[in-house]
C-alpha cells in the first residue's frame, strides 16, 4: 500500500465541554475523492480544519506524508501543500476579481504583476470565469462567488514547485447554491482532479445527497464526533447501516437524534 497522504490517528477536539472530535482515525490518500458527511454540528468543518492545519487536536496524531505534523501548519512548512475552501467564499470585497484571485502572489512572489495577470486570467478560465477579472464580489452571483474562490485557492507560484496545491478541502463548497449552479460547482471538483490536474487529492465536506453521489468516492460518516461507517459512493444504497438509511432518506425516525 502507499503511504496516505494524510492520516490521522486517535484524533480528539473539544470546544469547551463539547467533544466534537472523539478519538477519530482518518486517511486521505493519493488520488483520494473523500467525502466526510454526517447531521450538522458532528465535526465535520473541524476536522478539516485539524487536517489543513488550522486547528491543533487536544489529542492524537496528525501526519503529512509520513512525518508527524507539531503545531500548526504556519508553525513550518510540510512535504504536502493544502489548500482549503472556505464554506462562505470569503473574498475580498474591496478588491477586484483579479487581485482577489492573484492576492498571495501580489503580495508574497517576485512575478511581475503582467506575469501574474496571465496566471489569473488561466484559472478564471479553468473555472468558466474569464471574462469576470475587473468585477468586484458584490457583482457576481453566489455560484460565481465559489467559483471565484477556487481560482484563488488553486493559484500558485510557477517558479516554485512546492506551492502547487497537492490536497484541496472542500467546506460544503455547494451550500446555499440552486441545483444548476450546484452541478457547476461539483463538475468543476472533478475536473480541477481529473482534467486540469489542479490537484492530486481532495477531501469534501457536505450534506448534499447529489454533491456526494457526484464528487466522492469513499465517505466516511460522522456522528457524535465519531467516525460510524466508511464506504464507497456505491455502498449508500446497499448498506444496512441505520446512520446511513436515516441520513439518506431524511427521516425523522432513527438513531440520529435531531438537533435544537
Amino acid at each position: 500500500m502507499t503511504e496516505p497522504l494524510i492520516e490521522l490517528k486517535g484524533v480528539s477536539k473539544a470546544f469547551g465541554d463539547k467533544k466534537v472530535l472523539d478519538n477519530v482515525d482518518l486517511t486521505i490518500s493519493r488520488g483520494e475523492a473523500l467525502g466526510i458527511i454526517g447531521p450538522s454540528g458532528t465535526g465535520k468543518s473541524t476536522i478539516l480544519r485539524v487536517i489543513a492545519g488550522l486547528t491543533s487536536p487536544d489529542t492524537g496524531e496528525v501526519y503529512v506524508q509520513g512525518i508527524r505534523r507539531e503545531g500548526l501548519i504556519e508553525d513550518h512548512s510540510e512535504p504536502v501543500n493544502i489548500g482549503m475552501l472556505f464554506q462562505q467564499a470569503a473574498l475580498f470585497d474591496s478588491l477586484t476579481v483579479e487581485e482577489n484571485v492573484g492576492f498571495s502572489l501580489f503580495q508574497n512572489s517576485k512575478i511581475s504583476r503582467s506575469r501574474i495577470r496571465e496566471l489569473v486570467h488561466e484559472k478564471l478560465e479553468m473555472v468558466g470565469l474569464a471574462d469576470t477579472a475587473e468585477r468586484y464580489p458584490a457583482e457576481l452571483s453566489g455560484g460565481m462567488r465559489k467559483r471565484v474562490s477556487f481560482a484563488r485557492a488553486i493559484m500558485s507560484d510557477p517558479d516554485n514547485p512546492k506551492d502547487k496545491r497537492e490536497v484541496l478541502l472542500y467546506d460544503e463548497p455547494t451550500a446555499g447554491l440552486d441545483p444548476i449552479a450546484s452541478t457547476v460547482i461539483e463538475d468543476l471538483i472533478r475536473e480541477l482532479q481529473c482534467t486540469h490536474g489542479v490537484c492530486g487529492s481532495y477531501a469534501i465536506v457536505t450534506h448534499q445527497d447529489s454533491t456526494i453521489r457526484r464528487t466522492a468516492n469513499n465517505i466516511v460518516f460522522l456522528y457524535e464526533g465519531k467516525v460510524q461507517w466508511r464506504g464507497t459512493v456505491n455502498d449508500i444504497d446497499n448498506t444496512d447501516n441505520p446512520l446511513i438509511r436515516q441520513f439518506f432518506s431524511a427521516s425523522i425516525s432513527g438513531p440520529i437524534h435531531l438537533v435544537g
